[in-house]
């Protein structure tokens, strides 16, 4: 029988790449996800066993580990606050040690590529000491220490694209002229997997980088090459990590506390000092930026990107279980009906295509303000787009939404990320009905926080009602249109 393997952080941007490329190569998957409605969506489910648990939590994590081989740990928050850092360190500890109960024979950790000599920041620290802890526990460990990862859907290139795209001018602080040595996705996953039939590479702390040094002022112009924009680059005198921060949250998709920590990593110069990686993996031949880059573009374009950044919760919610939608004394709703002479499917075909580069069908330039003050107030904003036009996955980020069920052909419930004084949630509903035709229902919950979460109900209730009501019938258009298809 094919070794069982251990995979935590499967629901975000590495761990739901490496699923896939694991049972390719003929391992037997275990998943721990503390939610497992968020694998729903993902082809490779049906191929994986799922255990529900918690890193925090040593009893879930023993289970989770019984039997496996070898375990993968991707797990890490990115507020990058003392006590993310503290809860990351607690998890590691606690994994080492789950290690040892459980009979595991390896760890496999994914850490930072970061000179620990140079001045890091507080989620840089946390992640350089999350691997000292699994290294001093009694469970081997290979830690992988990665460059900047380039990839569709990474935080990095999603910077770059968005950077580029926008901006003919763009001026340029100090950490744009620091050096790294950004990776290709495919490689890391190489490497990562690579590692299980290396057994050199066992208690090595491995450093892995494409062959290409560049700062990232660079990486902008070979976006640009590759685009075929021109773009002026003015550098500046000034680091500005915090306010380089909310300027590309501004302008990007991502939020301010994944782009500190890049920002900030991009203080000391994040190449590789040793060939250490490529003596014990002599197959892997990394790819060089601009392939890295023409790869992702490719993937972008033909609407094939398996998993994206915004995919984990650490992104807005921090440790926080995802909710539950519930019915609650002070639970506020908007619900309105369509009857559609309609099968089901193009109805729920209709409503599962909202939001990204398609918008929201009705005064969407409504939405996009909504998203520009919420990014201002430091929420994430309506540019996290969604990763395919079509396709919608549990608990991937739909734009300022964050998908909370899908069931094929009937339902849609999307949770709000944006700041608001209290908690949200959009749903929609295709019902068959017994006549053959469909019911279109869409419901608006709100759950206020305090009076402000009242007030807040009642001075938008105009606004919110004239958006939803045209809103419900341009999906039911949409639906006539996809049913004639």
């Amino acid at each position: 029988m094919s070794e069982l393997i251990l995979v935590t952080g499967a629901t975000g941007y590495i761990g739901g790449r490496l699923v896939p490329r694991l049972l390719e190569s003929g391992y037997r998957v275990r998943c721990l996800v503390r939610d497992g409605t968020r694998l729903q969506g993902f082809p490779w489910l049906a191929q994986v066993e799922v255990i529900q648990g918690d890193a925090l939590d040593r009893a879930s994590l023993v289970e989770a580990m019984r039997n496996a081989s070898s375990a993968y740990y991707l797990i890490h928050g990115m507020q990058g606050n003392k006590k993310d850092a503290g809860r990351d360190l607690s998890a590691a500890r606690n994994f080492a040690e789950a290690g040892v109960q459980a009979g595991l024979e390896r760890i496999i950790y994914l850490g930072e590529l970061v000179d620990p000599n140079a001045h890091l920041s507080s989620y840089l620290v946390s992640r350089n000491e999350t691997g000292q802890i699994l290294r001093q526990g009694r469970v081997p460990v290979t830690e992988f220490r990665a460059g900047m990862v380039v990839g569709s859907g990474s935080a990095l290139f999603e910077m770059i694209r968005y950077l580029t795209e926008r901006q003919p001018v763009l001026f340029c602080p100090q950490w744009f002229y620091s050096l790294a040595q950004p990776v290709a996705i495919r490689d890391v996953l190489a490497y990562l997997i690579a590692a299980l039939k290396t057994p050199e590479s066992v208690g090595e702390v491995i450093e892995i980088g494409g062959p290409t040094r560049l700062c990232y002022a660079d990486m902008l112009r070979g976006y640009a090459r590759e685009r075929g924009l021109k773009r002026i680059l003015l550098r500046t005198p000034f680091y500005t990590p915090r306010f380089s921060a909310y300027w590309v949250h501004m302008l990007t998709p991502i939020h301010w506390r994944i782009i500190l920590p890049l920002i900030e990593g991009l203080h000391a110069e994040m190449i590789v000092h040793d060939d250490l990686a490529h003596r014990l993996f002599p197959n892997i031949h990394p790819l060089d930026f601009q392939t890295a880059l023409h790869l992702a573009l490719e993937r972008v374009q033909s609407d094939t990107v398996e998993t994206s950044w915004s995919d984990a919760l650490v992104v807005t919610q921090g440790n926080t279980r995802p909710f539950i939608l519930t019915t609650t004394d002070g639970m506020m709703l908007e619900r309105r009906h369509l009857v559609l002479d309609l099968p089901s499917a193009p109805v729920f075909r209709a409503f599962t295509g909202l939001g990204g580069e398609r918008g929201w069908l009705y005064l969407n330039w409504s939405w996009e303000i909504r998203g520009w003050l919420d990014k201002l107030v430091g929420g994430v904003g309506l540019r996290r787009g969604r990763r395919n036009p079509d396709d919608l996955r549990v608990g991937e980020a739909l734009d300022f939404w964050r998908v909370e069920a899908v069931e094929p052909d009937r339902i849609m419930r999307l949770r709000a990320e944006m700041k608001l004084p209290g908690k949200a949630w959009l749903e929609f509903q295709s019902i068959p009905l017994p006549a053959g035709n469909t019911q279109l229902t869409q419901t608006a919950y709100f759950a206020p926080r305090g009076l402000g979460g009242f007030f807040y109900w009642y001075l938008l209730y105009p606004i919110h009602s004239l958006i939803f009501s045209g809103l419900i019938r341009k999906v039911a258009g949409r639906a006539k249109k996809l049913a004639r298809l």
